[in-house]
């Protein structure tokens, strides 16, 4: 069966982990601040490492695609593209939002309707997108500011739950309208499955012209001086 290495760096939470036939065999992760350049490459040695696993071992490379970080995506991108190059393997690209909400449906066992899927992108706005109970997409994803006119469009849905991780500001204008289902940031390991499928139905990026899906233009500030 597969043995697949899956690299998720959309968010400031960076992670990787090894599965073989859709079941993880391990993890890492690290929340340090502006680290995913310098530890990723790290982290997957060590995980590779201490399961035991070579590199020549792994058949296929799946990277978060977006929305998310515009620079995580591009070194999850980078790293994860230098490997099927270097190894000559398939590239598996997994949407950010596509992650939680399968993380949301494993934690509360398909028992909703939709999951509505939100990722920070600072301020009042969220990337999102809405999936149904077999993980097929609704609405497609789109950054959004989260106000009253947005918690209107999305209350025609019934028996939806939101996820993500900025929960937090969105609490305040959804009141409790709606499900709010915890910890379920975007990790490596939520993308197992749908890797797996992608694998098994060969939907297989073109390596060479991959580029991540940013759905917002990457804004440059200056700092101020001081």
């Amino acid at each position: 069966m597969p043995l697949i290495l899956n690299i998720e760096t959309s968010s400031p939470v960076c992670s990787v982990c090894i599965a073989q036939d859709g079941k993880l065999l391990g993890y890492r992760e690290t929340t340090e601040a502006n680290s995913h350049a310098r530890l990723l490459t790290t982290m997957i040695d060590e995980l590779l490492s201490e399961h035991k696993i070579s590199y020549q071992q792994i058949e296929a490379v799946a990277v978060s695609s977006g929305p998310g970080s515009y620079t995580g995506l591009r070194i999850g991108v980078s790293v994860a593209k230098g490997l099927c190059y270097a190894l000559n393997l398939p590239l598996l690209s997994i949407s950010t939002l596509q992650s939680i909400a399968e993380n949301m449906r494993a934690k509360t066992n398909n028992s909703l309707s939709y999951y509505l899927a939100i990722m920070d992108a600072k301020r009042m706005d969220v990337f999102t997108a809405i999936f149904d109970q077999e993980g097929n997409e609704i609405a497609p994803p789109k950054a959004v500011t989260i106000d009253e006119n947005f918690r209107k469009e999305i209350s025609s849905f019934e028996k939806i739950g939101i996820g993500g991780n900025c929960l937090e500001k969105c609490k305040p204008i959804f009141n409790n309208d709606f499900v709010f289902i915890e910890n379920t940031n975007c990790d490596s390991r939520s993308m197992v499955r749908i890797a797996e499928k992608r694998l098994l139905h060969k939907q297989i990026e073109n390596t060479a012209y991959f580029e991540p899906f940013y759905l917002k233009e990457f804004e440059a500030r200056l700092k101020k001086n001081l």
